[in-house]
């Protein structure tokens, strides 16, 4: 996901609620809303026994505890996200 504020946490969160890997590319956003929303990612995540990871400096996974994510898979998935920053 490529939020553009703090309002799209909402999204982020209803995605990882029904157990989907969400990887949060907050290159679009100001540092300030890419911090609160970081926060709020972390809550959530622990909230729900999860895991989040920073993938590259503004990018970032959030798995759910029934999904494990591969080290090739965390490296396609960073590359996808920077190669989509439309």
């Amino acid at each position: 996901m490529h939020p553009r504020s703090y309002n799209d946490a909402r999204t982020i969160g209803e995605h990882y609620r029904e157990y989907t890997p969400v990887i949060m590319n907050l290159t679009e956003m100001d540092d300030a809303d890419a911090k609160r929303l970081v926060d709020f990612a972390a809550g959530l995540v622990f909230g729900h026994r999860g895991v989040i990871e920073k993938v590259t400096k503004s990018v970032f996974l959030l798995s759910p505890p029934n999904v494990k994510v591969s080290a090739e898979e965390k490296v396609a998935a960073a590359e996808a996200s920077f190669f989509n920053q439309s």
